[in-house]
């Protein structure tokens, strides 16, 4: 997505707040995420691209130099998501020294060009399914993630038995080499230790001079009460180790909240159709019906209720975030027409409507629909 704008990625303004960003995002990761349109490859690569920029607008440093230098700003930076500022092995600090190192001598002002510092680690992401009702009460989580740490052996250095990094011959230190070509020296990064200006004579046996192992290591993470679908959770510090002695990535949890085999969420509150019998929705009564935290609540039917009717139970809906607040509950009536009836029961209504009762009096939306429906086609005869 080089040649797509973030701000219009996210559809907003480049003046937008924080806010404003935020409150988009959650609302397009929320419509395009892959559990939500299963096998669409278009959906699945918006969703990646809205995460993509996300990541770049909603961190100060990396939204201004993104304003300032567009995407040039983190070009080699993995993907467009940059972990460490402008000195992270890459992006428009390259740029910045192939244009300017021959005449500055790098931006460390020694004339033998940059040599390639420590950098951090990749971010990581997990994907973390909850139930509805750990949404509601929280929970501590458990997660395994396979993620590079830095070698106990050689403690991250690469190299073996306490020795250093040496000084890398082709490049003298620097991380660069430069070639005459005409009129222009031409600055590129070092072949021989990739621009890290140093090179290991004894790797460590444990990473094989790569300073970094894979470990599979478990996490707790807290999941607060009150978590919406599509919260992203960032767990500082327990991405992948970074190079050279460089700070760790973070790990970045997604939440998916499962579909629930009653209830349906709608923010803080919860939705929930029932089925009622048709003589108790005719004569009025009683229902049970199950809450989110386990217990039981009591429904009043009136005689007469429709289809569609809700009934609100105040507080019986879902914890709110960071708050002792809960939602409401709305308990959607849906009256069930009786079926497999005996032949007395058969009798019994045949005589129900005998003696006027299927008439449309005692049925109000049939009445109004037919009255419309009678006023149609006489405006159909003039």
């Amino acid at each position: 997505m080089a040649d797509k704008d973030y701000y219009q990625v996210l559809g907003v303004d480049r003046g937008s707040d924080a806010a404003a960003i935020k409150s988009s995002y959650r609302r397009l990761a929320k419509e395009l995420h892959p559990d939500r349109n299963p096998g669409d490859e278009k959906a699945e690569q918006r969703f990646k691209e809205i995460n993509q920029a996300y990541d770049i607008l909603k961190d100060e440093q990396k939204r201004a130099a993104y304003d300032r230098y567009g995407h040039e700003a983190f070009q080699n930076g993995g993907g467009g998501q940059p972990s460490g500022g402008f000195d992270n092995g890459g992006g428009f600090a390259d740029i910045f020294d192939e244009m300017f190192g021959e005449f500055m001598g790098g931006r460390g002002g020694g004339g033998g060009g940059r040599r390639q510092a420590a950098s951090r680690g990749s971010d990581l992401r997990y994907n973390l399914d909850v139930s509805l009702e750990d949404a509601f009460t929280g929970k501590q989580a458990r997660v395994k993630v396979n993620a590079s740490a830095a070698c106990d052996e050689c403690q991250g250095s690469g190299a073996s038995g306490g020795s250093d990094p040496v000084n890398c011959p082709s490049c003298q230190g620097a991380g660069k080499v430069r070639a005459q070509q005409g009129f222009f020296t031409v600055e590129r990064t070092c072949p021989t230790c990739h621009g890290a200006g140093r090179v290991i004579d004894n790797p460590c046996g444990s990473c094989s001079g790569a300073g970094r192992v894979n470990k599979e290591k478990t996490l707790s993470v807290n999941i607060p009460a009150g978590i919406e679908d599509g919260t992203r959770i960032r767990v500082a510090g327990e991405g992948e180790a970074g190079l050279r002695g460089g700070p760790s990535g973070d790990l970045y949890i997604f939440v998916t909240i499962r579909p629930h085999r009653f209830f349906r969420r709608d923010g803080a509150d919860i939705q929930c159709r029932v089925p009622i019998p048709m003589t108790t929705a005719s004569l009025g009564g009683s229902i049970e019906v199950p809450s989110i935290d386990g217990g039981r609540a009591r429904v009043n039917i009136p005689a007469g209720t429709q289809t569609g009717h809700q009934f609100r139970l105040r507080a019986k809906g879902m914890s709110v975030l960071r708050s002792s607040v809960r939602g409401d509950m709305y308990v959607q009536a849906q009256i069930e027409t009786p079926v497999n009836l005996t032949k007395d029961q058969r009798e019994l209504l045949k005589k129900f409507e005998e003696t006027g009762g299927g008439s449309i009096k005692h049925s109000p939306e049939s009445e109004g629909f037919f009255t419309k429906v009678k006023e149609f086609w006489d405006d159909l005869k003039d």
